[in-house]
Order: C-alpha cells, then structure tokens, then sequence
C-alpha cells in the first residue's frame, strides 16, 4: 500500500468520525461522501464512504471504546453502545438526566407506530381514552407527524412515526420493529424482568410527573 493512500484512509477515518460526532441527525453514505469530498478537497463516493465507515466501526470496536458506529433512522450515527447506557444514565446529576417518555405518551406512540397510518379516533378508540394531548407532545417532540387525512366523516388527519423516531430508538427502518408475538415472548421471559429490574436500580431516575390538565395524564 503506498503511504500516501495509507494517509488518505487514515485521514478520512478520522474526518468521518469527527462528522459523525457533530452531526444532528443520521447521515446517509451519500451525505458522508458529500461532506468527506469537500473535506478532503477530492470526491468520494458513496460506497468509499461506507468503506471508511466500516473501518471506523471496526477500529472502535477492536479499542474498546465507549462509542460505536450504527445504522439507523436512514444513515450512521456515532453513538453511546447500549450497554453502558444504564451507568451513564445513573452517573449524570439529577437535572441533566434524560426525561423518559410517560407510560400514556409511550402507549400513544406505541399505537401509532404499529397502525400507521393511524387517525386519533383510532387511536383513542385501540387506548380506550382521550389521546388529544399525548398526540399533540409527540408531534411536539418530532416522534409523530400528520402524513394525510383519512375517508371518514371529517377527513380526520392520520398520524405516523418520523425519521426522529427511528432516530431515537435506533431502527434502521419500520420493518425493523419487534411483531407483537416477539413483544409476547419478550414480556413473558423472567431474564426480562430480571434485567429490567437490574437497569432500573442503576438508574432510578423518577420520570417527571405528567400534565395534570391533559385528558389521559393519569392513563
């Protein structure tokens, strides 16, 4: 391998990190390449670009660091691995901890991710209850947008999950969520209950109390 090219890849690994870190949202191979040719002043292509990406991974992985390299929500992202998620969690003071969705947003997004596209009388029709205000804080929070309107009477609007959500919970794609017979199997696992009680005493963070004006707060 001729030194020059060596530099290049060792050059553009680093650049490829240092984009990943900064970046907002997930970047696509295409978007890297974009940004690593006017980086390096030279094009890249897209496939170049997930080659850096997988070397990167690799590089990571074999150091042993903290971060990681994943695919989801359409492009890469630079991110905690998920098993330190918990101490880092519990290692933050109290007011810089995440806020964790309410048990009433989370059951709201629930429904709308696996009944997309879904209109609110669906939604509070599968809940049993009023879902006006977990509806309106989920589109608040980017995780759920209108995407059109139904045929029923009103043409109500129908609701679906944003790259956000993917984003957030790190799915490359809808196809990528778990079928209810796997969430069956899942809850039904005493290693789960086991673990989830383990995760919770690592990081007892309370969830903040919810609005106690909504319609469902106490859902």
């Amino acid at each position: 391998m001729e030194p020059a090219q060596y530099d290049r890849r060792l050059t553009l690994r680093a650049l490829a990190e240092a984009l990943l870190f900064e970046a907002a949202g997930p970047l696509s191979a295409s978007d890297l390449a974009q940004l690593l040719s006017r980086g390096m002043s030279t094009s890249v292509r897209p496939d170049e670009a997930a080659e850096v990406v997988a070397a990167l991974r690799a590089e990571l992985e074999a150091r042993g660091s903290a971060l990681g390299v994943f695919e989801w929500g359409g492009g890469y992202r630079l991110a905690t691995r998920a098993e330190l998620a918990a101490l880092l969690e519990a290692a933050k003071a109290p007011e810089a901890r995440v806020r964790k969705l309410s048990p009433s947003v989370l059951e709201t997004l629930s429904v709308v991710a696996y009944r997309q596209p879904v209109s609110k009388p669906e939604v509070d029709f599968v809940r049993g209850v009023d879902s006006e205000y977990t509806l309106s804080r989920l589109v608040e929070l980017g995780l759920v947008s209108p995407v059109g309107r139904g045929e029923g009477v009103g043409r109500p609007l129908l609701y679906g999950t944003t790259p956000a959500f993917l984003d957030t919970f790190g799915l490359p794609s809808l196809d990528e969520l778990p079928t209810l017979r796997e969430i069956q199997q899942l809850l039904a696992d005493p290693h789960f209950s086991e673990e989830r009680a383990r995760l919770l005493s690592l990081a007892p963070s309370p969830l903040a109390p919810p609005d106690p004006a909504a319609p469902d707060a106490t859902s």
